[in-house]
């Protein structure tokens, strides 16, 4: 990321004064121009020391200017500037979220080629419709949104204020999108639940005919599809963020702050409580509930209801000091029956 920021403007932005500083090479007025890992940055970048396994990267780094715990700017540094901050990566992604912002400023007014309907509700001097969007008839869209190219918005639907939509996202009829909602390319909202019936000589479909609602400051990443409720509603709650590739089925109530990972799937009428983290490719079947705190290790399956807080792993998922227990067993299996099969040999003779 390309930048042109002096070090006291960028103490500005992370609210710190020059007592938050060890001087090296570089003073207040140095002009940076990007942002880079330790091992790859060079002179004028800005850099992070987010985890003590990267202290070798840290001390050969030719950042200029390094953000570090106390603890790491005790150790010091030949030539960088070193911040100090609690938070290393968290204070970098301030950083990098106030700069970005500036490059994405809002540019209301809608594109020739887009199409909106006259009965959509649009204040057109404060919103920004981009080149092939179709705003659908009854669509409310509020003020200080952004939306890229080739979006549909399906009739009925409520986009709250300062989403910014991302080209080729689909929000099909009567969904409800809160605020600052971030939609990541080619995302599908309220797209068909899988609802189908076996009469004995074929599927017939069920028609879905409920909706999805997107809580505030929900982040829903690219090639994500979250489908609507047979009846009712799916609910993604308030502050959760969904990456990509993740299907979210219909009538599943995912509550607030929650992280879920990429290619992870949820099946029908399940249920996250509040901070659950679904690991990458992890799965929970359909009408189970998953509690408060709980986390879901990568690749694993929650085919019941869980409860209790703390890390679970494996297919079916337990909790992951006992799942690492198994794979130990599992592991000395062979040498196991290589004994069995010498004491029948044993016994035989």
């Amino acid at each position: 990321m390309n930048i042109q920021i002096s070090i006291a403007e960028t103490l500005k932005i992370l609210g710190l004064n020059s007592q938050s500083v060890i001087w090296g090479d570089y003073e207040a007025d140095y002009e940076l121009t990007g942002i880079e890992s330790l091992d790859k940055a060079v002179q004028g970048h800005i850099s992070f020391l987010g985890n003590p396994k990267y202290l070798n990267d840290f001390h050969e780094t030719k950042a200029a200017v390094v953000l570090v715990t106390k603890e790491a700017a005790e150790l010091g540094h030949k030539t960088a500037t070193l911040i100090i901050v609690d938070n290393p990566s968290l204070a970098l992604g301030v950083l990098m979220k106030k700069l970005n912002s500036q490059e994405q400023v809002l540019v209301p007014g809608v594109h020739p080629t887009a199409y909106v309907d006259p009965t959509a509700t649009v204040n057109t001097d404060k919103v920004q419709i981009g080149p092939g969007c179709i705003i659908e008839a009854e669509v409310n869209i509020a003020d200080g949104c952004k939306l890229e190219s080739n979006i549909v918005i399906g009739r009925g639907s409520e986009i709250g204020q300062d989403c910014y939509i991302h080209s080729q996202v689909c929000i099909r009829e009567y969904c409800e999108i809160g605020n600052r909602v971030i939609i990541q390319p080619g995302a599908v909202i309220g797209s068909d639940g899988f609802g189908y019936e076996w009469t004995g000589t074929e599927h017939v479909k069920i028609d879905q005919i409920g909706t999805v609602i997107i809580e505030d400051d929900v982040e829903v990443g690219a090639n994500t599809t979250i489908d609507r409720a047979r009846f009712g509603k799916t609910i993604i709650g308030r502050g959760s963020k969904i990456d990509n590739l993740v299907q979210i089925a219909h009538n599943v109530t995912v509550g607030p702050y929650c992280l879920i990972v990429a290619q992870t799937a949820i099946a029908g009428s399940s249920e996250l409580g509040q901070g659950v983290i679904l690991a990458g490719q992890s799965g929970v079947t359909g009408h189970v509930k998953i509690g408060d705190g709980v986390i879901i290790a990568a690749k694993s399956s929650a085919g019941k209801s869980i409860s209790k807080p703390g890390v679970y792993s494996g297919n079916p998922c337990r909790p992951i000091n006992e799942q690492r227990k198994n794979e130990v067993y599992l592991s000395k299996i062979g040498s196991l029956m290589a004994r069995v099969k010498k004491l029948e040999k044993q016994q035989s003779e």
